[in-house]
């Protein structure tokens, strides 16, 4: 009876314990049961809808004149006159420089005295044959004579075209020495300064470049231009079909819409682009050679595209992408292919349809497979009407035409 009694007696406290941990879990469940649920995130969305958008690409250009042209003295001689003020704008055919000409005019003046004594000696020489001629009907000279006559008649001729050249020759020389603008444009600074001898070997006097209008020239990597050429569906570019758009270093518009009007034949294997070139009217003369430019190639006619906001565009390893709100509002990842940036707005190329919702806030603190509780945002997207300058870094390649966006925190 004892050691039953014994066993009882140890079991009655575990059984204690037992019931107390069982009312503790219940209490627990209920708990648990009584705590309310957090509600879905809220997210900002908005609708990806076409729009009419001009797309456009980005590069580096520099402008050109389209006359260039180092102004050298073709005779030698002393500077007499400087008849321009330095960076003036000239007419073509206004004279900018004259050297001393007193030499050259006499080399003329002697090149016509030698022509007139040559030219009376084949005048006689001229005569003497004609009278032997006349001589040699009745046998009163011999063959012989007649054959001198117009030999030295002959050479008579020649010495006056010999003569003939030489004057030639000093006039143009007289000519050298007046120094006239070859076209329009402006006249840069003069490197030499009335009195200082001149010549053929002692450089440039001044540089001239024309004004209006002005080249900007821009390289573009063969890759984009097989791209874009593939996207036309015809193989090629239609240069009347693309605007051309300049953003001056201070990033004013140039308000000038310009045209392509020359692509280089070859691709340069240093930098594997082909050159492209622009013509551009200048009647303000903002435009200077050398100068650095973004250029904007656009086309003229907007196309109907796939736009949302560029804060709505992230990227991982794979590419870019976008997170999509779905069937029961649950969230979803598209990768998309991006094209020119218009304003805030980006196109997107492929990955989104037309009326896809799209999460443009919030983005950092949902996952794909998450429920979400979505609300049109309140921040307005930007014009869709390529109003500003389709991003592209810059570069002087334009590969996409588009900034990528930096990965957002958490994804």
């Amino acid at each position: 009876m004892s050691g039953s009694w014994t066993v009882r007696r140890h079991r009655a406290p575990a059984i204690a314990f037992g019931l107390l941990l069982l009312a503790g879990c219940n209490e627990s469940s209920e708990k648990q049961a009584q705590a309310p649920q957090m509600p879905p995130p809220a997210v900002g969305v908005v609708t990806a809808a076409k729009k009419p958008v001009t797309e456009g690409y980005t590069f580096v250009g520099r402008v050109q004149a389209v006359n260039n042209v180092n102004l050298v003295a073709r005779v030698e001689g002393f500077l007499q006159q400087r008849n321009y003020t330095e960076g003036q704008e000239v007419k073509a055919g206004e004279m900018l420089f004259v050297l001393e000409k007193d030499t050259y005019q006499a080399s003329v003046d002697q090149a016509q005295a030698n022509l007139a004594s040559a030219q009376a000696t084949a005048d006689n020489a001229k005569v003497q044959t004609d009278r032997a001629r006349e001589l040699i009907k009745n046998q009163n000279v011999s063959q012989a004579t007649l054959d001198d006559r117009i030999a030295t008649e002959k050479s008579a001729v020649a010495a006056v075209q010999q003569t003939q050249a030489a004057l030639e020759q000093a006039q143009i020389n007289l000519g050298y020495t007046q120094i006239a603008a070859p076209f329009d444009g402006r006249v840069g600074i003069s490197n030499f300064s009335v009195g200082g001898l001149v010549g053929p070997s002692t450089g440039t006097l001044a540089t001239i470049v024309s004004q209006d209008p002005i080249y900007v020239l821009f390289p573009v990597s063969d890759r984009f231009i097989l791209d874009v050429q593939q996207a036309t569906g015809t193989g090629r570019v239609e240069p009347q079909n693309v605007a051309v758009k300049l953003t001056l270093a201070n990033g004013s518009q140039y308000p000038e819409v310009g045209k392509i009007d020359f692509t280089d034949v070859k691709v340069d294997q240093n930098t594997d682009t082909l050159m492209v070139r622009a013509v551009f009217a200048n009647p303000q003369r903002t435009l200077t050679d050398g100068q650095y430019a973004r250029v904007t190639a656009e086309r003229k006619d907007p196309v109907q595209a796939v736009v949302i906001p560029q804060r709505a565009i992230l990227t991982d390893q794979s590419g870019n992408f976008v997170l999509v709100v779905g069937e029961g509002n649950k969230v979803a990842a598209k990768h998309v292919t991006t094209g020119s940036n218009q304003g805030a707005d980006v196109v997107v190329q492929q990955g989104l349809n037309d009326g896809d919702v799209v999460i443009v806030d919030g983005v950092q603190k949902v996952r794909p497979g998450q429920e979400v509780n979505p609300a049109p945002t309140s921040e307005p997207s930007g014009p869709a009407d390529g109003g500003a300058a389709p991003a592209g870094g810059g570069s002087s390649q334009g590969e996409s035409g588009q900034a990528a966006p930096a990965k957002p925190a958490g994804n």
